[in-house]
C-alpha cells in the first residue's frame, strides 16, 4: 500500500499539505487552522463483537483528527450500498452511526447514497469525511518534530483486540474465548491529555497495528526506537488466538487505542488522565526513544535480547477496517 501510494498517487497529486501523508491534512485559514480526513471502509464481516461498519466509520474518522490535535466537529457520510441489501440492517447501521456521533459529540452534516447492481459491490461500503478546528500549540504533534532520545512511548491499553475479534467472526473459528472489537472514540481521552500534558507526537495503530505507526515514526524521523515486549499490554485470548495462527500482536489492528510520544516527565500527567477513562484503565508506558539504531525499531524480551521488529510486506489481515 505504501509503496502504491508513493508511486501512483502521490506522484499525480503531490503538494505542501499531501506530502506530509498525516492522519488528517492540516489546513491553514484566516481565523483557525483546520484538521480535514478522509477515510473508506469495506470491513468483513459488517457486524463483529464491539461494533459494526457504521461505528467503525465514526470511530476511525473522529480518531483520525482527534490523534493529529484536533478537535473533530463535522463528518460526512456517503454509502455504496449493493443491491439487495436488507434495509433492516441498514437501519442498525445507521442508529450505531449516530449514536457513536453522539457519544463522540460530532454532527454528520452531510453525505451520500449510491446503489450498485447485485454483485458489483459486497453488501456495503462506507466512506466519511471529518472536519475538525485545531490550536495553535497542538499543530506539532501530527509532525512528529522535537523528538528526542529518553521520550517516552505509551499505549491507553490492551493491543490486537479489533483484529482478532473480527478475524474469529469472519472465519468463524469459535474460539472458546472473550474476544471483543476495541472499536470507539477516542477524542474525550485525547482532549483531556492535551489540556494536562504537552505530547509530541500521536498516532492512532489501525491497519498494520502498532508495528507499523513506529515504523513509519522512525523512518520518517530518523530516530531509534526500542519497545519494551513484556510491557506490552496483550489480553490472554489475543495472545492465544495470535500464537495459534501465527500472528504477533503487534501487527494486528486497532480500532481503539492511541499510541503516543512525550517527554518522560509528563508520563505521570498522561498515565493519570488514561487512567480515568474505561478505555484508557489497562494504559502502558511501552517503550522509549533512544540514540541507537536511528531509523529502525527494536523489540527487547525479558532476557534483554533484542529482534528488528519491521513493517510486514503485506497485510496479514485485509478487510480489517
Amino acid at each position: 500500500m505504501h509503496d502504491l501510494i508513493e508511486s501512483v498517487f502521490i506522484k499525480h497529486f503531490s503538494n505542501n499539505i499531501l506530502d506530509n501523508q498525516n492522519d488528517a491534512a492540516i489546513i491553514p485559514s484566516a481565523s483557525a487552522d483546520i484538521a480535514f480526513t478522509t477515510d473508506s471502509f469495506v470491513i468483513d464481516p459488517l457486524f463483529f463483537p464491539g461494533g459494526n461498519i457504521g461505528k467503525l466509520a465514526v470511530c476511525g474518522t473522529v480518531n483520525d483528527l482527534a490523534v493529529s490535535g484536533a478537535e473533530p466537529l463535522y463528518l460526512s457520510v456517503s454509502f455504496i450500498i449493493e443491491e439487495g441489501f436488507r434495509i433492516d440492517e441498514l437501519e442498525k447501521i445507521a442508529e450505531s452511526i449516530a449514536s457513536e456521533a453522539q457519544k463522540a459529540g460530532v454532527s454528520i452534516v452531510t453525505g451520500d447514497t449510491k446503489v450498485v447492481n447485485r454483485g458489483k459491490c459486497d453488501k456495503l461500503f462506507i466512506n466519511t469525511s471529518g472536519i475538525g478546528s485545531i490550536r495553535k500549540e497542538n499543530l506539532h504533534i501530527s509532525k512528529a518534530i522535537n523528538i528526542i532520545p529518553g521520550d517516552i512511548i505509551i499505549i491507553n491499553g490492551m493491543i490486537g483486540d479489533h483484529g482478532m475479534a473480527v478475524m474469529n467472526a469472519r472465519e468463524s473459528f469459535n474460539f472458546n474465548m472473550p474476544l471483543e472489537s476495541d472499536c470507539t472514540s477516542l477524542n474525550h481521552l485525547i482532549s483531556a491529555i492535551l489540556n494536562r500534558s504537552p505530547v509530541k507526537f500521536m498516532r492512532d495503530p489501525t491497519r498494520g497495528g502498532v508495528a507499523a505507526v513506529l515504523n513509519e515514526l522512525s523512518g520518517k524521523t530518523g530516530i531509534g526506537i526500542e519497545i519494551d515486549e513484556p510491557a506490552l499490554p496483550v489480553s490472554k485470548s489475543v495472545k492465544a488466538i495470535c500464537e495459534i495462527l501465527g500472528l504477533d500482536p503487534l501487527h494486528v489492528a486497532n480500532e481503539g487505542k492511541v499510541l503516543i510520544v512525550a517527554s518522560e516527565d509528563c508520563a505521570k500527567d498522561i498515565l493519570e488522565v488514561m487512567k480515568n477513562y474505561e478505555y484508557g484503565k489497562d494504559c502502558a508506558i511501552i517503550g522509549r526513544v533512544v540514540s541507537d539504531h536511528p531509523g529502525r525499531v527494536v523489540l527487547r524480551n525479558n532476557t534483554g535480547g533484542g529482534r528488528i521488529l519491521d513493517t510486514l510486506s503485506g497485510d496479514q489481515l485485509p478487510r480489517i477496517c
